[in-house]
């Protein structure tokens, strides 16, 4: 062979081994990601053939698919959408799945392994498969009044059973419709899209139960209160109450709430303390008997640091770093740079009421086939336990000094013992305050309800977040009283 013919068939076998090459990666390394992009067509089809499962809030569905005329065979609904938008999500043809639609996307679409066997036996019998329906831990009557105790708030509101990790109900405000989402047009999930993106202010799809961290402000003390138990203290112990504390390295003091004298201005029980919430007691003890390293560990032991999966991601709630007197005593009191979402609060006052255990916090309670059959479900477990049986009661006793005499009086529901706290958290020099309630209630020794409430930037208002709660734990026990 002539050297000319033997440079075109290099060339030839170099361009098919090319090819080759080429083709296998196309369906090899990239395979996967082709059959699922949103752009193929037939993936959109084929995931539109079967009905999407059910998610449910006891008898009621929140989310379902109707069965359509179109190309797309069954469309997602839902019929009381503002109200669980921010559990259920969305589900879009643009911008994919989001909430439980996406966590529990593999069992609401059919293709979960717990399936396989009805898929191969629907497939011989020729019957059209269902995705898997969700069953949610939230009590319907609960989630309705405590999105009617939050209207028109910006904020957020989250209910557990402290004996269960159960979420009672999850509300985010402002909230938005998720229809638009799940139509099989372009132009009404662009336009939703567009117009709740657009809105920086109130950032509707933001979901602050869950995954905005705010500065807890006062209810941290819930926290430095079970350090101070476990470190020698009791709810009667006297602690120095002084009008100002400066901490060592710094010429800033930190003052009570006004300016303020805490009782008499020299000493008050520690109960006191935190029923009035003086801010000077706690930045003390912080700096002078706790110190960093205890506040971060404590606060840890209640789930600070840790990311969590409800299934839906929450974000991790943080202390920051504590390098030096002046910053321990600024985050002893909640500021600085400790944040904490409003689940991480009702994890805190939920630990408190269950005698010291925290449940992990969960939102689904089981997945059943379109038949009913259980497919799987949430086992109850135990995340830590961050103080003694002891400590809880100590603390359980201060927090409903709260309550019965101090700052959080509009808590109050008779004939149960209700325990919170109050807190006004610092949001820059510009904003207005934020906030906060948490806080527990105990039916017949038994704890049935913990709670928190932030209101976003509503100034001096912890009144306010402290009725929220009461309301929402009173439809907590009403609700469980009839079962």
């Amino acid at each position: 062979m002539n050297a000319p013919l033997r440079r075109v068939a290099i060339a030839v076998l170099v361009l098919f081994a090319l090819l080759f090459v080429n083709l296998n990666y196309v369906q090899v390394v990239k395979g996967d990601d082709y059959r699922n992009s949103d752009l193929n067509e037939r993936v959109r089809i084929s995931s539109y053939e079967r009905p999407r499962g059910l998610i449910m809030v006891e008898d009621q569905s929140i989310a379902e698919s109707v069965e359509t005329d179109g190309r797309y065979k069954y469309q997602r609904k839902y019929p009381q959408g503002e109200l669980y938008a921010h559990v259920t999500g969305y589900q879009s043809m643009i911008y994919g799945t989001s909430e439980i639609e996406s966590a529990e996307n593999e069992d609401l679409s059919g293709q979960s392994d717990k399936l396989f066997v009805r898929r191969i036996t629907d497939m011989i019998t020729g019957k059209k498969s269902k995705g898997a329906n969700v069953i949610l831990t939230l009590d319907k009557e609960v989630q309705q009044a405590t999105a009617n105790a939050l209207e028109g708030q910006k904020g957020a509101a989250i209910s557990l059973d402290p004996r269960t990790g159960e979420i009672l109900s999850l509300v985010s405000l402002p909230t938005y419709d998720p229809n638009p989402f799940a139509a099989h047009t372009d132009k009404p999930q662009k336009d939703a899209w567009a117009n709740l993106n657009g809105d920086k202010e109130n950032q509707p799809l933001l979901n602050r139960a869950l995954r905005q961290t705010y500065p807890p402000g006062s209810t941290f003390k819930v926290i430095m209160s079970t350090a101070l138990v476990e470190d020698g203290l009791t709810a009667d112990s006297e602690v120095d109450a002084p009008n100002r504390y400066t901490a060592p390295q710094t010429t800033k003091y930190i003052e009570n709430f006004h300016g303020e004298t805490c009782g008499n201005g020299v000493q008050v029980t520690l109960e006191f303390a935190l029923q009035e919430s003086c801010n000077t007691v706690f930045a003390k003890l912080g700096v002078e008997k706790l110190g960093a390293e205890k506040i971060k560990e404590k606060a840890k032991e209640f789930g600070f640091g840790q990311k969590m999966s409800i299934p839906t991601d929450v974000a991790a709630s943080q202390t920051g770093d504590l390098p030096d007197p002046p910053s321990v005593a600024q985050s002893s009191i909640g500021q600085r740079d400790v944040r904490m979402t409003p689940l991480q609060g009702a994890m805190i006052a939920a630990a408190v009421a269950n005698n010291g255990k925290l449940m992990t916090p969960y939102l689904v309670k089981k997945v059943e086939a379109a038949d009913y059959t259980t497919l799987s479900t949430t086992r109850q477990k135990t995340l830590s336990t961050p103080m003694t049986d002891s400590t809880a009661g100590e603390v359980q006793k201060m927090m409903r000094a709260v309550v019965q005499d101090g700052t959080g009086k509009r808590a109050q529901i008779d004939g149960v013992d209700v325990g919170g706290k109050t807190g006004t958290a610092e949001d820059g020099d510009e904003r207005q305050d934020h906030a906060w309630f948490i806080g527990y209630a105990i039916v017949d020794g038994q704890p049935v309800a913990a709670v928190a409430v932030v209101l976003e930037n509503a100034g001096k208002s912890s009144a306010s977040s402290a009725q929220i709660a009461g309301t929402i734990m009173k439809s907590i026990i009403e609700q469980r009283a009839n079962r």
